[in-house]
């Protein structure tokens, strides 16, 4: 998507003619139908007049293509300032600008992180070099026009109010600086990104090669688990972006310092598909690297076996499966064990451990006092049991008793569900979780259908699945019969649909099982993972009345451990009750339904339900 589009010689005269802020303002709203912040139409206002100033060269050319706030694929990021168009040989450039109204900075000792005035006070952010390299990155990794029709992708950032100072260019930043050149205020400067602009943009394109990158076919971003062999072996696939790189740094700043003197406890919070995992397994592997003892720690099952069943082959499972454990692995540790814990899903932990959950103290505290420096990675929108106690709350108690300076951090990148960040506020309105302004869902940010059959659904995933990354699941509310008879049916739905639950023998591998497709996952085997398209079955435990969503607890299969206790609770304090059981199925659906990188697709047992969502859909 594209907020703004022009040639060069268009783009001057919306300048020179009208207020070009405003006219970036209409077309954004025209593209998005959204609103935008105060502060992002005064960086057009003050930074797009010094861009129109570098273009004011005969020998760019007028029919060079020119984006304003090109979006990024699988991100919700977009890049400021985009130029099309041909070198002297013919070959095909883009141009990427990243444009910063910074005056001044500070250098941190951190990798690619400065410090600066943002907001009411000072922010450590990543450097502007290391910002649009990042993204030319991603580009070139996920954007098929690119890779494929050799579009090359020349980024650099442009500080049109900074003065060369020898900090924003020091010899720390060198090696982004030359992935991505600096330029910055002064008619040198000028004349300097003049220079870049026009070796790269010898000749214009008429917009051509800006569509074709606007229009590329976007290539899935490569699940965490794929890559994890890679990870290990020190050569990360994935490239940590903006908020995550910032987090990243501080993280491992964090535990380097940790002591048991001084221990520390960090709390990174952030939404499905803000690259939680990424970022705690990057952590894993540049930590151990430096020779730290710690694990990736995690309540559910399924995330660890999937990453442990990736390296089978490369290294041998006893050099690596220490590395990933459950939660509740913790409860006799001796103190300040681990140099680190990095705790993912910290939502998902529970109070007590073992098979019957009588054993240990509370989990939160046992994984911070076996530790240095305790890590967790959290959204507490994700809570899908009663007995999940895992949040910042309780966290913050046991970090304060044992005396460990707390950080808090927050990721907001988001890069499932096509970078839709606002899928994501959709899907919290429609469900009624919370109310946003998100009432209907445009179906150009996220491919999101509901099916009039169960078939029609399973058919639909079935003939996205050609890589093995698409998966059906549904609300627990159909009892496992083929876990004791293999030949029973467990999902009837109807005359002619009939299922299993996923099977008993791949267990928590269930999502990357070869004939997973022909299954029906629930949320315990796919929390904390991802494919391409996930079709949801949303059962009698959630249905709509005249616009209102109801929960239905009993409408769970009574074997569902996910609300285990809740007819006590009820006896004891309903509103209670009542209030725990209607999040847990609301989040259930929620984690079910943000599953998918590329679409979700829906099949509701109950008929108003699903006219409810087609009328939230544009």
């Amino acid at each position: 998507m594209i907020v703004y589009e022009a040639t060069k010689k268009q783009f001057l005269h919306d300048h020179d003619n009208d207020d070009i802020e405003d006219v970036i303002l209409q077309s954004f709203k025209t593209a998005t139908g959204k609103k935008v912040a105060e502060s992002e139409v005064n960086s057009w206002k003050g930074s797009l007049g010094y861009m129109a100033k570098v273009l004011r060269d005969e020998e760019v050319p007028n029919d060079a293509g020119l984006a304003i706030e090109l979006h990024i694929p699988q991100t919700s990021k977009r890049i400021d300032v985009t130029l099309t168009g041909h070198d002297a040989s013919g070959a095909k450039n883009a141009v990427l600008v990243e444009l910063k109204q910074w005056d001044k900075i500070t250098a941190t000792s951190k990798d690619a992180i400065v410090k600066t005035a943002l907001g009411k006070g000072l922010r450590e952010v990543v450097h502007p070099s290391y910002q649009a390299w990042s993204y030319a990155s991603l580009l070139e990794g996920f954007n098929e026009a690119v890779y494929e029709d050799s579009i090359s992708v020349r980024p650099c950032a442009y500080l049109h109010n900074y003065v060369r100072d020898g900090v924003i260019d020091s010899p720390h930043y060198q090696a982004y600086l030359e992935k991505a050149p600096l330029f910055l205020k002064g008619k040198e400067e000028l004349e300097r990104l003049r220079t870049f602009i026009k070796k790269h943009i010898k000749c214009g394109d008429s917009k051509k090669v800006l569509y074709e990158l606007a229009n590329g076919k976007i290539r899935p971003s490569k699940a965490l688990a794929d890559s994890l062999k890679g990870l290990l072996a020190a050569q990360p696939e994935f490239v940590l972006i903006d908020d995550q790189k910032e987090v990243y740094e501080s993280a491992i700043v964090a535990a380097k310092s940790a002591s048991e003197a001084q221990p520390r406890v960090l709390i990174i919070e952030g939404g499905p598909g803000t690259g939680k995992t990424v970022l705690a397994i990057n952590l894993l592997v540049h930590l151990t690297s430096l020779g730290l003892v710690g694990k990736y720690v995690s309540k559910n099952a399924a995330p660890r076996k999937v990453y442990e069943s990736k390296l089978v082959g490369s290294i041998t499972r006893s050099k690596f499966s220490y590395m990933f454990t459950g939660s509740g692995a913790f409860i006799d540790t001796e103190p300040n064990t681990f140099d680190m814990l990095i705790v993912d899903e910290a939502h998902r932990l529970n109070e007590k451990s073992g098979l019957y959950g009588n054993l240990g103290e509370n989990q939160i505290k046992e994984l911070i006092e076996s530790s240095k420096c305790a890590i967790f990675f959290i959204d507490e929108d994700q809570r899908v049991t009663l007995s999940d106690i895992g949040s910042k709350h309780s966290i913050r108690k046991f970090a304060e008793a044992k005396g460990a300076t707390v950080e808090e951090y927050s990721l907001a990148s988001q890069f499932r569900c096509s970078g839709s960040d606002g899928y994501l506020a959709w899907l919290d309105d429609v469900l009624d979780i919370r109310p946003t302004a998100n009432k209907q869902l445009n179906g150009d940010e996220y491919e999101f259908k509901v099916f009039d059959t169960p078939e029609a659904l399973h058919a639909a995933v079935e003939a996205k699945n050609k890589s093995n990354k698409a998966r059906v699941v549904a609300g627990y509310c159909w009892p496992w019969r083929s876990k004791k008879d293999s030949t029973a049916h467990d999902i009837i739905i109807g005359e002619n649909y009939r299922r299993q639950w996923n099977l008993d023998q791949d267990g928590s591998l269930w999502i990357i099982a070869e004939n997973s497709i022909e299954q029906v996952g629930c949320i315990h085997t796919c929390q904390g993972l991802e494919v391409d398209y996930i079709g949801v079955i949303i059962g009698p435990d959630l249905i709509v009345r005249n616009g209102q969503v109801i929960t239905a607890p009993d409408q769970r299969d009574k074997h569902d451990k996910s609300i285990r206790g809740y007819k006590k609770l009820m006896k004891e304090h309903p509103d209670l009750a009542k209030q725990e059981t209607d999040l847990i199925i609301k989040n259930t659906y929620r984690t079910l339904m943000t599953r998918g990188m590329k679409g979700c697709y829906v099949y509701c047992t109950d008929q108003e339900t699903a006219e409810y969502l087609r009328e939230h859909l544009v």
